[in-house]
């Protein structure tokens, strides 16, 4: 139901983040903006711009776009007098920060408009040093926080004293719709299969996401290569981060020995006819993540999947029933798990894909991610009107 506006107008809410390309923060915002519009609210998005711009726009959302992706503090000065004409003249009622850098602008802008202002984080930032401290800190002075995984939770109450009247946990979710097993037809299986050469009659072991040092790659073909074993096919999904880092996992299959067995794909626009090529889907993260989409995006379209075992991980996926949790930077151990996936008999493999189904859809969809997020938003317009309708009579007489 949506909420009133005591402007006999519906709320608008104004998320802002440095760019949308793609990533789990931008295809989020996106996904609340949806929500919002579907609500009956008013919703806009500010960024440097990016592809997902058109995901806004076609929701029936605004985009506006400013240079708010700049850590240059002119530019962030600037931004911040821009935020601020745009939610005068958009009548925003809550300005919802993403990213440290544009938040220090939207938080200048909110309390120079008076408006309310929410952050979320989507990771454990690391500390550093002080004035990095005071950088991420930002993020911990919003009226309400979001977390995106029980994992940052506890690390911004622990490091920014964020208390449970602030902080709200609220999991990344999946939309079941799309990423659904049933609805992904043979002939776009086959379609991408051909599109990425894969050889016939073996089983595949994916590893998406972005090619980045941080993901694991040279990790997985550590692993690769430690099974020993040349009857099945690996495929690298994700588009290259930084220049030469491709080349390099290149040079380590071939010096593996392992040429033949790989293909990096650049892109894939059919992410849940990916996930169904795949007979087990690896995220080998060195580092902890906030959450990790696509470990959900995989048990929902019930695939095996083996992931390192810190972060959001650890609350994602259950070790032993719907996937497999390996020491992070030790590729022996990602090697036996990926061995033990590998080797489930059909009947395994379906149990284990109704599990890991049945656990995405009770806890992890985008409808519950969407309906959290805007109860929060409800919770801060009207706090007041919440509390009052709290007070004991006498008093407020």
């Amino acid at each position: 139901m949506m909420a009133q506006s005591s402007k006999a107008r519906p709320p608008a809410v104004l998320q802002v983040l440095p760019r949308l390309v793609s990533g789990g923060a931008e295809r989020g915002t996106v996904e609340i903006a949806e929500a919002l519009v579907a609500a009956g609210w008013a919703a806009y998005v500010v960024s440097a711009g990016g592809p997902l711009a058109h995901s806004i726009t076609r929701a029936g959302a605004t985009h506006l776009t400013l240079p708010v992706a700049s850590k240059n503090p002119l530019v962030m000065r600037r931004n911040a007098a821009a935020l601020a004409e745009l939610i005068r003249r958009h009548d925003i009622d809550i300005v919802h920060a993403r990213s440290r850098a544009p938040a220090w602008s939207a938080w200048a802008a909110a309390r120079a408009t008076g408006r309310h202002f929410v952050t979320t984080f989507h990771n454990a930032y690391g500390l550093g040093s002080r004035l990095k401290q005071r950088y991420n800190s930002v993020m911990a002075r919003g009226e309400r926080v979001i977390a995106i995984s029980a994992f940052v939770a506890a690390h911004v109450a622990a490091i920014y004293g964020v208390g449970p009247e602030r902080l709200r946990l609220i999991p990344r979710g999946v939309d079941l719709d799309l990423f659904d097993p049933h609805q992904v037809s043979g002939a776009r299986i086959a379609e991408l299969a051909r599109a990425w050469r894969l050889p016939d009659g073996v089983p595949v072991v994916m590893l998406p996401g972005r090619l980045t040092r941080w993901k694991g790659g040279l990790d997985f073909i550590s692993a690769v290569a430690a099974l020993g074993r040349r009857d099945f096919f690996c495929v690298m999904v994700g588009a290259e981060q930084r220049a030469g880092y491709r080349r390099e996992l290149e040079a380590a299959i071939a010096a593996k020995g392992l040429g033949g067995m790989f293909r990096l794909v650049a892109e894939c626009r059919d992410m849940p006819a990916a996930y169904m090529l795949a007979d087990v889907v690896v995220s080998a993260s060195t580092a902890p993540e906030g959450f990790g989409r696509v470990i959900v995006e995989a048990q929902a379209m019930g695939r095996p999947v083996v992931a390192t075992d810190h972060g959001g991980a650890r609350e994602s996926v259950i070790a032993g029933v719907t996937g497999w949790l390996a020491p992070p930077g030790d590729p022996p151990a990602l090697a036996a798990a990926i061995e033990e996936a590998l080797a489930l008999s059909p009947m395994a493999r379906a149990v284990l894909a109704r599990r890991a189904r049945e656990h995405i859809a009770t806890y992890f969809t985008r409808a519950l991610m969407c309906a959290r997020t805007l109860a929060v938003y409800e919770e801060v317009l009207f706090a007041e009107d919440i509390a009052d309708a709290a007070e004991p009579a006498a008093i407020r007489a």
